[in-house]
């Protein structure tokens, strides 16, 4: 990955050229170009309207950027404050965020009723633990994490045990909703996060030291340093900041949802643990969220989407860093995240709605079950080798264990499953009859 071009700054472009300001002024463009919210890494190589320069046309962009920013009560390495501005299209996606993750619009019946919604809960932490330890190099398959994950088994490699550590935290997080972000908290976080898995298991929990030495790597050479974080003696300061802003009431108005990003921002940006920044980071952001009522973002999973093209994650911080600490390449690149999460959350919830009705045409004969055994069934159907078990159930829905286990009885006295034990363990495994419907 290669590092962004610094973006010069109005001062540095006043000295080094010879503007005519008041010619070029009457040929001010907005804030975007063509529609985006370009960095001068890019916009250098585009050509400018009404014969401008690209270093006046830089220069005008630059300068109304600047005029519409607003300043946010952190600050980078150099002391300077981070800001960002309105620009189109943030208050579209925030409008629409604040209706869909709010629970303003209609939402599918799936994630509504109480007695499927966990279903689509559990999913989506499963979702998120596996491609947030995957963007931080955890190699385990999805198929492989998800069995361990079910069935609650052990992890048995550092792997497994990062995808653990963050379906687990997850959890922990819907627990502190009401809580305000301390330290303390911040260091509870990060310690179930990376438990089991530093080389150095003392770092869990705790900030980076003087002599311990984090930076940002290109993930491709494995040397070129893309980011390197401020020094270990600021972080208290630092961490006391981003609590007072994570739970600022008054002051000037900052939208939670861009509140929220601006914490997974610094909290990825200041660095201040040995490893498990980014899990963290983005761990924080679904406390947060959750904290201002976004009650839908617990079903979305922002992980799976950065995964896709991480590339995309990271120029977007790099930009922020490399242009006077304007967030606003930040926040754009996040909004646009999470609302492809949402639309990957409706895909997800009708592709299953068509599979259930499907599956209900053939099941129409069997009355009373259950949502949960019709869903086991369902996927008993697509994997014929599936094994089951009665906590893996349980897990799998959030219910009790005798309740999961009469789910399973009841599904093998019908001749659907067929029932055996391995070890002290009921095991249920699909019939004939059902895997070759």
């Amino acid at each position: 990955m290669r590092k962004p071009t610094v973006a010069p700054k109005l001062d540095q472009l006043l000295k080094s050229q010879k503007f005519d300001l008041l010619e070029i002024i009457k040929k001010a463009p907005g804030a975007l170009f063509e529609g985006r919210y370009l960095h001068w890494d890019e916009l250098q190589y585009r050509e400018p309207p009404g014969g401008l320069s690209r270093e006046e046309y830089w220069f005008l962009t630059k300068l109304k950027r600047q005029a519409s920013r607003q300043m946010v009560p952190l600050v980078d390495k150099n002391g300077e404050p981070f800001n960002y501005i309105s620009v189109d299209p943030i208050p579209q996606r925030l409008h629409e965020i604040d209706l869909r993750l709010g629970g303003q619009v209609k939402m599918p019946e799936q994630v509504t009723n109480r007695e499927t919604r966990d279903e689509y809960y559990v999913n989506s932490l499963i979702q998120e633990a596996i491609t947030s330890s995957q963007l931080e190099g955890a190699t385990t398959t999805r198929q492989v994490a998800k069995e361990m994950l079910r069935t609650g088994r052990a992890p048995r490699d550092r792997s497994e045990r990062m995808i653990l550590n963050n379906y687990t935290t997850m959890k922990r997080i819907a627990e502190l909703t009401n809580e305000p972000l301390t330290k303390d908290l911040v260091f509870e976080i990060h310690g179930l996060i990376t438990e089991g898995t530093l080389d150095d298991p003392t770092a869990a929990g705790r900030f980076r030291r003087t002599d311990e030495d984090v930076a940002v790597y290109d993930t491709l050479t494995g040397q070129k340093i893309l980011h390197k974080p401020p020094p270990a003696p600021e972080l208290d300061l630092r961490m006391q900041r981003l609590c007072a802003f994570a739970n600022q009431t008054d002051g000037a108005f900052v939208h939670p949802v861009i509140r929220s990003i601006i914490l997974h921002f610094m909290l990825a940006y200041d660095h201040p643990f040995v490893d498990g920044n980014g899990r963290t980071a983005r761990a924080l952001f679904y406390w947060s969220m959750r904290r201002h009522s976004y009650w839908m973002a617990e079903f979305i999973s922002i992980s799976h989407i950065v995964l896709k093209a991480p590339a995309k994650y990271g120029y977007a911080f790099l930009f922020t860093e490399t242009d006077e600490g304007d967030l606003t390449y930040f926040i754009l690149y996040h909004l646009k995240i999470i609302t492809r999460a949402l639309e990957s959350l409706h895909e997800y919830i009708a592709r299953k709605a068509a599979e259930l009705e499907r599956l209900e045409l053939e099941l129409r004969g069997i009355e009373s079950l259950n949502h949960r055994q019709r869903s086991l069934i369902q996927h008993a159907a697509r994997h014929p080798g599936k094994s089951y078990t009665v906590e893996e159930h349980r897990r799998s829905h959030n219910v009790s264990y005798e309740t999961a286990r009469s789910d399973l009885l009841d599904l093998s006295e019908r001749g659907l499953l067929a029932a055996g034990r391995k070890g002290k363990k009921w095991v249920f495994t699909p019939e004939r009859q059902l895997t070759g419907r």
